[in-house]
């Protein structure tokens, strides 16, 4: 047999980045803007358009996201999981989360040496996310 495209190494070469662009569904608004500016000592710009709210999360270069709050914006802890940068060391950002208005549901874990550690949190809203640090 011949070789066939797309086999096992043309599926390697895929995209640099599977995120583009993340948004986070709010109700409380004004709680959960305080809630991340808190836990990741930010100030994040805001905007209305419409029936939406948002807040963008600053970034320079990379992958952005906001804060949503308007129609069918419903957060949930059912769903994808996103995993946020949780910086150079995890506990970091991670003891904010419960004074701000979180809480944490998966204490920092290990997932191996060479991928580092992650841990799970309900946000101010009720969203489910995950926090992933080298450390």
């Amino acid at each position: 047999m011949g070789s066939i495209k797309g086999g096992r190494n043309d599926r390697r070469k895929g995209l640099k980045h599977y995120i583009s662009w993340f948004e986070i569904p709010v109700i409380n608004f004004q709680q959960a803007l305080d809630f991340y500016n808190t836990i990741y000592s930010i100030d994040m710009e805001v905007t209305v358009h419409q029936e939406y709210t948002m807040a963008f999360f600053p970034a320079d270069k990379g992958i952005g996201g906001a804060l949503v709050s308007g129609p069918a914006s419903l957060p949930s802890e059912k769903g994808p999981l996103l995993y946020l940068n949780g910086g150079k060391d995890l506990n970091t950002i991670l003891k904010k989360v419960d004074p701000a208005g979180g809480r944490v549901i998966m204490p920092k874990t290990l997932i191996n040496e060479e991928s580092g550690y992650f841990a799970i949190f309900l946000d101010s809203e009720g969203n489910k996310l995950a926090l992933h640090s080298n450390k």
